[in-house]
């Protein structure tokens, strides 16, 4: 009787290990952040966010992450309507997206509160142009359900790799500025649940 139980109790938990890695995981919005750093002056840095994105890993280590650029708040709306018109040109090009793919059982095998990280090459398409971009991601599993993906090092975007530098020229124009640096930090914080 004993052994028939353990046979039992074995098979539901392997079929719940095995649901569990074939999840597909989704970004929690409320409890995640996208951002980049403007450097104006020369020295003068700051820090601005995106709002609206959305993005999924599925079971073969597949992520994709899209960006609603229209989003982009940098706590000053007439510049974040400079950004959109001049910079991004949503109009055309209303989002950005970034894809790529992970050895997903890096992931499946983290206990809970484990933490590794991983080299990812990832593909950006912003402003119709394409770019491979490097990611180190730290991953870690807070619960069963859920992960956590934080840039380990900032993603350095080169304006000139996806035709943004006239756009960068314009914003600097209208805000009467000596320089904007052409290279962009970018960081995130990335929450992750489960959808079995």
């Amino acid at each position: 009787m004993n052994i028939k139980f353990t046979l039992i109790k074995s098979v539901f938990f392997l079929l719940f290990t095995l649901n569990s890695y074939a999840s597909t995981w989704t970004i929690d919005l409320e409890h995640s952040q996208l951002n980049f750093v403007s450097i104006k002056k020369v020295h003068v840095a700051e820090v601005h966010t995106f709002n609206k994105f959305q993005g999924t890993l599925d079971e073969h280590g597949q992520f994709e992450l899209v960006i609603d650029l229209a989003s982009v708040d940098t706590n000053i709306e007439l510049r974040d309507k400079r950004l959109g018109a001049f910079l991004f040109d949503i109009t055309h090009y209303a989002k950005a997206k970034l894809t790529g793919t992970m050895d997903i059982t890096d992931v499946t095998e983290l206990a809970v509160a484990q933490s590794k990280l991983l080299i990812v090459d990832g593909m950006l398409n912003l402003h119709g142009e394409e770019k491979q971009v490097i990611l180190q991601i730290l991953v870690t599993r807070l619960s069963e359900n859920k992960l956590l993906l934080i840039s380990a090092q900032p993603v350095l975007i080169n304006v000139a790799d996806f035709s943004l530098v006239s756009g960068i020229e314009k914003l600097r124009e209208l805000a009467k500025l000596p320089s904007i640096s052409y290279t962009v930090p970018v960081n995130f914080h990335l929450l992750l649940n489960a959808l079995n």
